[in-house]
C-alpha cells in the first residue's frame, strides 16, 4: 500500500507525525514557515528527501503569507544541519526569484513529484544487485516515511521483493530514536515484506553466521569522493561488511550529493539533545546527570562503499561527483 509521510492539501502542509509511530498515526497541519522549521527540527518528519520536501512547501507557506522569503528561508536552513537535500531544495526556491506563491507552489510540488520518481528508479537500479534469496542489512529507516515515496534503501528492498518474494530483510532498530524497529518495521509490515528487526549491536554476529548477503543505508549528505553521511552506526555496518567480504550499498538521489564538499571531513554532523539517549519514552534509564555523546549521523569513507545507487544508476569506486 502507498505511504505518505507528507502532503499539501487545502492550502497547508499535513504531515505525519513520526514521533508517534508506531503507537498512533497522526496528522499535523501547518500554516507557516516558522511551525514547518520546528517540526523538522522536532523530527516530526524525518529523512534527508522527506526534509527537502518539507522545506519547499514551508517556503510556499511563507509566499502565501507574504512573508519575508529570505527571513524564512534562513529560519528553515537553520533546523537541520546535515542533510543536504535541505539546503538544495531551499536553494531551487530563491532560484526562481519570485515572491510569487503560484510559483513557489509549483515548484514545491515539482520537488514533491521529482523526489517520487529518483527513489521509484533508485529502486530499479539497485534491485539489479539483490541475489535471489537474499538477507538484507539496513539501518534507520529508509522508506516512504523518509521521502515523497517507496523510498531509497528501502525502496531498493521494496524493489526487490516484487521480483523476489524469498528476500529477507534485517533492520537494525537504530538506537537512540529507534528509527529501524519504529518506523521501517512498520513499513516493512505494511508490505508484508518478510524482516526480522534486531539491535544494532547484533548485525556483525549475523554477518559471521552468513545470514547477510548485502548491506543497503540511505545517505543525508554524500561528499565529491562518495564519503557518505548517514545515521550513526552506519559506519561501524560497513566496518562489518568490508570484514566479511559482504557489499555494501549507498542508496540516495542525486540532490543528496553536495558537490560543494570535497570529502566526509567537511560534512556537518548534528550533534542532539543527549536525554535522547539517557531517556526511553520519556523514561529516565540513566543516572541522573549522566555525560553523553550523540551526534545524530556518522561518515562512511568511500573506501568501504561498494556503490552508490542514484536515480541515474550504479557509481562506482573511484567514486567523483
Amino acid at each position: 500500500m502507498a505511504i505518505r509521510a507528507l502532503e499539501w492539501r487545502n492550502g497547508a502542509l499535513h504531515l505525519l507525525d513520526q514521533r508517534f509511530l508506531p503507537n498512533r498515526e497522526e496528522w499535523v497541519v501547518f500554516h507557516d514557515w516558522a511551525g514547518v522549521a520546528e517540526a523538522i527540527r522536532d523530527m516530526v518528519v524525518r529523512g534527508a528527501p522527506a526534509i527537502g520536501v518539507t522545506a519547499a512547501y514551508g517556503m510556499a507557506l511563507a509566499a502565501r503569507a507574504g512573508d519575508d522569503l529570505m527571513v524564512a528561508s534562513a529560519g528553515l536552513r537553520a533546523s537541520r544541519p546535515t542533510a543536504v537535500n535541505l539546503f538544495w531544495a531551499l536553494d531551487r526556491i530563491e532560484a526562481l526569484r519570485t515572491t510569487d506563491a503560484s510559483a513557489i507552489l509549483a515548484e514545491a510540488v515539482s520537488i514533491d513529484d521529482e523526489d517520487l520518481q529518483m527513489n521509484l528508479a533508485i529502486g530499479k537500479f539497485g534491485a539489479e544487485l539483490v541475489p535471489l534469496g537474499a538477507g538484507i542489512l539496513t539501518i534507520c529507516n529508509t522508506g516512504s516515511l523518509a521521502t515523497s515515496g517507496h523510498g531509497t534503501a528501502l525502496g531498493i528492498i521494496r524493489s526487490a521483493f516484487a521480483k523476489d518474494p524469498s528476500i529477507t530483510v534485517f533492520s537494525c532498530e537504530t538506537r537512540p530514536r529507534q528509527q529501524g524497529l519504529r518506523l521501517t518495521a512498520w513499513e516493512l509490515m505494511k508490505d508484508n515484506i518478510p524482516f526480522k528487526s534486531i539491535a544494532d549491536s547484533a548485525a556483525a554476529s549475523l554477518m559471521a553466521l552468513g545470514k547477510i548477503d548485502l548491506v543497503v543505508v540511505g545517505a543525508d549528505r554524500i561528499a565529491c569522493n562518495g564519503d557518505s553521511a548517514n545515521k550513526i552506526g552506519t559506519y561501524a555496518l560497513a566496518i562489518a561488511a568490508k570484514y566479511h567480504g559482504i557489499p555494501f550499498y549507498v542508496a540516495a538521489p542525486s540532490s543528496t550529493i553536495d558537490i560543494e564538499i570535497a570529502d566526509g571531513r567537511q560534512i556537518p554532523i548534528e550533534e542532539r539533545d543527549g536525554a535522547e539517549i539517557t531517556m526511553i519514552e520519556g523514561v529516565q534509564v540513566a543516572p541522573a546527570g549522566c555525560p553523553t555523546w550523540n551526534p545524530g549521523f556518522d561518515v562512511t569513507p568511500n573506501e568501504l562503499i561498494t556503490a552508490i545507487v542514484t536515480e541515474q544508476g550504479l557509481f562506482n569506486p573511484p567514486f567523483g561527483f
